[in-house]
């Protein structure tokens, strides 16, 4: 909803304010704004008291419009608003959740997006340092492990805890607002000050833990012991002077690397401290029945194929052949003298053997089309075609040069709609055709010009892919006319029908020691729903991106206010597009072979919902992690399933190999035909990264297993 605020003006004045609760239901009141002041180490927020209705005064935090040209200063603030809401709705209702501070509401696509706190009494720490009763001492360690222990079991690393930032007010510690929050096991960034923080933390070193906490509570209670802040290296070389810290001390929460700290169960134990969670009941997956789902239907597809369960054991499998025998085989196979068997020979045999030489397959009218110099031409801005003849071109450079920019033309088209090919197309590997699938607005265009502004920027390359563009020119069209202005936070327009399908964009991807062409394909939901001419070219595609919309799938009514935005309803009979064209592929047996990736768009709507935060919230490991893929197609298919009809999983029903990837590709909601806060893409690239992997072209990636 959006806040409406008065620009931060010195004194009180009375207007509304629409903000969400932590459950995401919008609610609205009159409210009086002061005076606005800023937040220490926070530079781009400014905060002020805001009186709700008769008198709830509450704290406001905002990102002011003359800060927003910092894309970070959002995403921050964004961050900081999911880890408050994850520990209103987790700890809101219980006692114990006291020790942070209270979120009451947030609005983070107001023009200045923001976040309302409870106002808390007390005073901060520091200046309680030498002054605790021992009574006190003891339930302020107590409370302060406590609050580690709690955030540990949300997965979530506070990195605040410091004199300034923790407030006791003779009853309850408080933590600050988790600005500084990061998800447990996400790469850790350098933050804070020593010695509060860690030196793993400070360095940026390593990945997120919940010990990093308790480095800085031991640090904040040697400080409110002694008076003074240690060095922050290690232990204090006066530590045993002081008893109450015996337990820290022996517990080894001062070592400087996390991984020798106590886990904070075990320090609760230490202290005698009861955990409230050891006594909780578990409380229930509300997804797990789906997730059961999803493994029986895997492990049918597994059995279906030949292969064998995750987890089941390998019958009767043969043992491998010996090295030297299998080298032999190997050479024989390719018409090679076989090597002598004492393994001492020379040769060296291929990861696996040469793909066939055949020609490619125009990717328009699904026949083969070989080289022929004579039938090159090039495009002249006008798009006019014109012979290309290098047959007095003889030097090498200029004239790679010239087959890098020019076309072929296809020989199999009909003259009266004449179609061509880039050459690098038909002189590199087998090439790859990716098909965005989906109904008009699901955002299949955004994610495509994001995915490929993801790769334009280097996002394959921790992965072992290098890219270069198929035409160079056409490339340069396609980032200057679409992802320049998506970068820039315009709106693109819609795709629109055609009357022949070209594809939107190619690459040249090379990893596994081989280049191949891969080509995208966007066409109108309107023509991917009509079993038309236009779509003939489908039984020849190699990979599918099917782009669910949550506005038209979900029945969640966290979603009705955006549904109600975009005049959209849900479709209980799931995407026309996606069954028009799953009903055209040939089957082998009951399923489709062409690899596929389900792309849940628009996930940023969700990001509140714990099982989209687990992975919306964390940015793309850098290596390749089947394991993780499966849990994440797990999660969305249990989503899906849970608040949405089986008709919107007939991708992972129909293909054999599917996977599911929760993506943003623009990270909020256009206002006209712009993004007031910009573009901020997630995990766009998941879904391509799975395609390569199951047609082989990501390296370290088993084709065979990929998408099982």
């Amino acid at each position: 909803m959006t806040g409406r605020t008065d620009g931060g003006h010195a004194g009180a004045h009375v207007e509304e304010l629409e903000f969400l609760t932590h459950k995401e239901a919008p609610v609205r009141f009159s409210a009086g704004f002061g005076a606005d002041r800023r937040l220490p180490g926070r530079p781009h927020l400014l905060a002020r008291t805001v009186t709700l209705g008769a008198g709830w005064a509450v704290e406001q935090h905002r990102l002011p419009r003359f800060a927003q040209d910092d894309p970070h200063a959002y995403t921050a603030l964004e961050r900081e608003v999911s880890a408050a809401v994850t520990l209103e709705r987790r700890y809101g209702s219980e006692p114990y959740g006291e020790v942070f501070t209270r979120l009451v509401g947030f609005d983070l696509d107001a023009p200045e997006p923001f976040v309302l706190y409870r106002v808390h009494g007390g005073e901060p720490l520091r200046a309680r340092r030498g002054a605790l009763t021992v009574d006190e001492q003891h339930r302020v360690l107590a409370q302060l492990v406590l609050a580690v222990r709690l955030l540990e079991h949300t997965g979530l690393v506070h990195r605040g805890i410091a004199p300034d930032s923790v407030r006791w007010d003779g009853r309850h510690v408080r933590l600050a607002e988790p600005y500084g929050a990061l998800r447990s096991g996400e790469p850790r960034s350098a933050f804070g000050q020593s010695p509060w923080a860690s030196p793993e933390q400070r360095e940026g070193a390593g990945a997120a833990d919940a010990r990093d906490d308790l480095w800085a509570v031991a640090q904040l209670m040697y400080f409110l012991l002694s008076g003074r802040a240690d060095q922050g290296t290690g232990p204090p070389r006066d530590l045993s002077a002081y008893r109450r810290l015996a337990a820290l001390d022996q517990g080894g929460v001062f070592a400087p690397r996390a991984a020798a700290r106590p886990a904070p169960a075990e320090l609760l134990r230490l202290l005698n401290v009861p955990d409230p969670l050891a006594a909780a009941p578990a409380a229930g997956d509300p997804l797990g029945p789906a997730r059961g789902d999803f493994d029986v239907q895997l492990a049918r597809k597994r059995r279906n194929l030949g292969l064998v369960t995750h987890g089941e054991p390998v019958e009767h499998e043969p043992p491998p052949p010996p090295v030297s025998s299998l080298r032999r085989s190997l050479r024989s196979l390719w018409g090679a003298v076989a090597a002598p068997q004492n393994g001492d020979a020379p040769y060296d045999v291929p990861a696996e053997p040469p793909p066939p030489v055949r020609d490619p397959m125009c990717p328009h009218c699904l026949l083969p089309v070989a080289y022929d110099e004579s039938m090159l031409i090039t495009l002249s801005p006008e798009g006019e075609r014109l012979p290309l003849d290098l047959s007095a071109e003889h030097r090498p450079a200029i004239r790679q040069d010239a087959l890098r920019k020019a076309y072929h033309r296809c020989p199999h088209a009909d003259p009266d709609r004449p179609h061509e090919l880039p050459v690098p197309y038909l002189t590199n590997g087998e090439p790859l055709s990716v098909v965005l699938v989906g109904s008009s607005g699901v955002g299949k265009t955004h994610l495509l010009a994001t995915m490929l502004g993801e790769i334009e920027q280097g996002g394959l390359e921790p992965y072992g892919l290098k890219c270069l563009p198929l035409n160079p020119v056409s490339h340069r069209t396609f980032l200057r006319e679409r992802v320049q202005n998506l970068h820039q936070g315009k709106q693109l327009a819609p795709t629109g029908q055609q009357s022949f399908a070209r594809f939107a964009d190619g690459l040249l991807v090379s990893g596994r020691g081989q280049t191949r062409p891969v080509v995208f394909f966007d066409l109108a939901g309107e023509d991917l729903a009509e079993e038309g001419e236009v779509t003939g070219f489908l039984m020849g595609v190699g990979a599918f991106i099917f782009v669910l919309d949550p506005l038209r799938a979900l029945r969640l009514p966290s979603l009705d206010p955006a549904r109600e935005r975009n005049r959209l309803r849900r479709r209980d009979l799931g995407d026309e597009a996606f069954a028009t064209v799953l009903n055209r592929m040939p089957r082998n047996g009951p399923y489709v072979d062409t690899p596929a990736a389900v792309a849940v768009n628009k996930s940023d709507l969700l990001r509140f919902d714990p099982t989209v935060d687990r992975w919306l919230g964390r940015a793309l490991p850098p290596r390749f992690d089947a394991e993780a893929v499966r849990e994440e197609s797990r999660d969305a298919y249990a989503l899906i399933a849970q608040h949405a009809t089986p008709a919107w999983l007939k991708p992972f029903d129909d293909c054999a190999r599917c996977t599911l990837h929760f993506v943003a590709a623009t990270g909020g909601e256009a206002k006209g035909d712009v993004f007031p806060h910009g573009v901020r893409p997630r995990r766009v690239l998941a879904p391509l990264l799975s395609i390569f992997a199951m047609a082989g072209i990501l390296p370290g990636a088993d084709p065979g297993e990929a998408g099982l």
